[in-house]
């Protein structure tokens, strides 16, 4: 029988139950007997809640602008019923007896289950309870340990080993610890060398996001089993510095952060890991501003990566607009900016010695006809290319499947199952 910790969040049974559960619970909180409530209380409040959503909305996609993408019409209409729930379970607690005030709190925070629930199921960031339980542990290995330059171990062990650990900056970069993935083979003698993936969140985020909503060890043990304990090292760094911070993956006054993915990151990786060295065995990937930076290095750092995965970036390093990028990254120097965007570069350059996958959502109508310009430029530009198109937008549902489908891709291009 299928565990209840392995049962969909995204769809299915609990989506559909939690959704009835919610608005069963607003209707609840928004009956009441008394006349005044209808005209007056019941009005206002939604009225008001409206109105702090609306305002919350283009505080947050006009004028904050944490990210790129505005918020979801999806995300904005939960935040409203979560605010009105809220609003009207404080209103019920006057004049009621104990167990109706208890009620009406019990029912708020069934609306709120509801809406975590529909938003997960929007973005797919969690699968399955298990996966969102996930987040509040950490089963990781000291890296020493299961790195250790001689491995004594001949039987294949059924798990890679996941670690976190710092890849130190060499400029003004201060980033977050990385998190490794050696798969089974790395743990046995003799370790044949293996290729390297080094792996981008998306912002906001970090590197934990691949190993919880990505299910990063889960999906690698996995193409592992079918490959005598095969699959790619797998190396996530933090390109952000913050949960909400974007350096865009340039060298900038917001930092150095190409210089650490083109050079620090992978001096770090063939001094504390034994890999296959060749270029053709690297490849970069990311999703959203990670596949934005993957496209970027492939470009600005072709001497290092020979492939990258694209899982729906921009076309361009992007702040919201190029003005705003531009002023927050050059001060205005509309030319500096030029010299480094990919997309210009790649329209002037040819690049026959690399290879890449664009992975879009068909419905992601921000970012899906941008995809589609950086493959076809990636392809005039001599680079051997596969479009992989999701039926999701631009979220988990189609991140998750858009790695792991390449997986077969990656493995001819980097020679993964050849012996070395």
């Amino acid at each position: 029988m299928t565990s209840p910790l392995d049962l969909s969040l995204i769809n299915g049974p609990i989506p559909a139950a939690a959704t009835v559960a919610g608005a069963v619970a607003l209707l609840f909180l928004g009956v009441r007997r008394d006349r005044p409530w209808w005209t007056r209380v019941l009005p206002i409040a939604a009225l008001s809640c409206a109105t702090v959503t609306v305002a919350v909305a283009l505080l947050v996609n006009e004028v904050w602008h944490p990210w790129p993408e505005p918020l979801p019409m999806v995300v904005v209409g939960w935040l409203g019923v979560t605010l009105l729930a809220s609003t009207l379970a404080v209103l019920r607690l006057r004049g009621t007896r104990w167990y109706w005030r208890a009620a009406s709190l019990a029912a708020a925070a069934v609306v709120l289950t509801s809406a975590l629930v529909g938003v997960n199921t929007f973005f797919g960031q969690y699968p399955t309870p298990r996966a969102a339980l996930g987040v509040f542990s950490k089963d990781t290995s000291d890296l020493d340990s299961v790195a250790m330059p001689t491995p004594t171990k001949q039987q294949l062990p059924e798990h890679g080993a996941v670690s976190e650990t710092p890849i130190p900056s060499s400029g003004g970069f201060a980033p977050r610890p990385a998190w490794i993935y050696l798969p089974p083979a790395y743990a046995v003698a003799p370790r044949p060398k293996l290729p390297v993936l080094v792996l981008l969140s998306g912002q906001p985020g970090s590197p934990r996001d691949w190993f919880d909503a990505g299910q990063l060890a889960k999906n690698l043990d996995a193409f592992a089993q079918q490959h005598n304990g095969r699959a790619p090292i797998v190396v996530v760094p933090d390109q952000l510095g913050s949960l909400t911070a974007n350096p865009m993956c340039l060298d900038s006054k917001l930092g150095t952060t190409e210089t650490y993915l083109a050079r620090d990151v992978p001096a770090w990786i063939k001094q504390r890991l034994q890999v296959d060295e060749r270029r053709e065995a690297w490849t970069i990937a990311g999703f959203s501003q990670g596949g934005t930076c993957a496209f970027q290095l492939a470009v600005r750092a072709p001497s290092v990566y020979a492939n990258f995965i694209d899982l729906t970036g921009q076309r361009e390093p992007t702040l919201g607009t190029r003005a705003a990028s531009v002023k927050a990254a050059f001060d205005g120097d509309d030319a500096a900016y030029s010299r480094v965007n990919p997309w210009e570069i790649v329209a002037k350059a040819r690049f026959p010695d690399t290879a890449g996958v664009v992975v879009a959502g068909r419905d992601d109508s921000t970012y899906r006809s941008e995809d589609r310009q950086v493959f076809e430029a990636c392809q005039r530009a001599g680079m051997e290319m596969q479009w992989k198109e999701m039926p999701s937008g631009h979220d988990w549902n189609t991140w998750r499947p858009g790695l792991y489908e390449a997986l077969p891709w990656l493995a001819q291009r980097t020679g993964l199952l050849e012996p070395r």
